[in-house]
């Protein structure tokens, strides 16, 4: 089997690839990110990556504990404010927004997925998916299809009217990528989604993703340290050091011929993976 070439020794970088025909969604440019105060004492999470998403991408960001990857999604997912350089989301330079206008944007733009699913335990998960068209102030009877019709597509549509509480592990990941989709965003991010799940459940959520990016063209970038999940994408990037290490693209490959090669970037740069279902 070729061995991968990192960025810098053959690899490129996904933001230098032309993408001729196609709606880029995401562009991160020059981003770094350092914590602290003085020249001694600064961690620099970020050493200027940049890279762009289309629409329609199912991407995953892999790398070490300590490579920048959780510091990325947040800097993408406007959690945290970049020390300097740019992410533009549908054209927007969401680094230059003031907060109030950053929390209409998440709210119309994006889609989050944490590891923990976040639902509120004192509303049904019927009213947990509903919330951000609550928020919005959309007709009950748009959001009553909307639900509906997304709880379908991800097998969940007969525990709606249950609470968080009363659901599997497995379905509350579910129903939280219900609540992601519901307003279509143009974006949804994932952190480690499957991180709490056993095996089976993560792959009845990790199929859930293929199904919403297949039949909705849901543009996914999901932070994860399981090679299987990743397996699932059409795309990884690894970060190595707050940098683009190198890219993989399934191209034409099975699931578990691009395992395998996954596989090796991680035990290149080090890493945890798991074993193909």
């Amino acid at each position: 089997m070729a061995p991968v070439a990192p960025r810098g020794m053959g690899g490129v970088a996904a933001a230098e690839r032309p993408t001729a025909g196609r709606e880029t969604v995401l562009t991160v440019a020059n981003l770094e990110k350092v914590y602290g105060g003085g020249a001694n004492s600064a961690t620099r999470a970020l050493a200027g990556i940049s890279f762009s998403i289309d629409r329609g991408e199912y991407v995953a960001i892999m790398g070490p504990s300590g490579s920048g990857k959780s510091t990325l999604l947040n800097c993408v997912a406007t959690i945290d404010q970049p020390t300097s350089g740019q992410v533009f989301i549908h054209g927007s330079d969401v680094t230059r927004m003031r907060s109030r206008e950053l929390s209409q944007f998440r709210r119309n733009e994006l889609g989050f997925i944490f590891q923990d699913a976040n639902l509120l335990d004192t509303l049904t998960c019927r009213e947990n998916v509903a919330l951000p068209l609550t928020i919005a102030g959309k007709p009950a009877r748009e959001i009553d299809q909307r639900v509906d019709g997304i709880a379908r597509r991800l097998g969940v549509a007969d525990q709606l009217d249950k609470y968080p509480y009363q659901v599997s592990g497995g379905q509350r990941q579910r129903m939280a990528a219900c609540r992601a989709m519901v307003t279509s965003p143009t974006l949804v991010l994932a952190d480690e989604p499957t991180g709490a799940l056993d095996s089976k459940n993560a792959k009845l959520l990790l199929e859930s993703f293929d199904t919403l990016n297949a039949e909705l063209k849901a543009t996914i970038l999901m932070v994860t340290h399981d090679s299987f999940a990743a397996s699932y994408c059409q795309r990884v990037l690894f970060i190595r050091d707050g940098r683009i290490f190198t890219e993989l693209r399934r191209g034409e490959m099975s699931r578990r011929d691009f395992f395998d090669r996954i596989m090796e970037v991680v035990a290149m740069i080090g890493g945890e993976g798991s074993d193909v279902l």
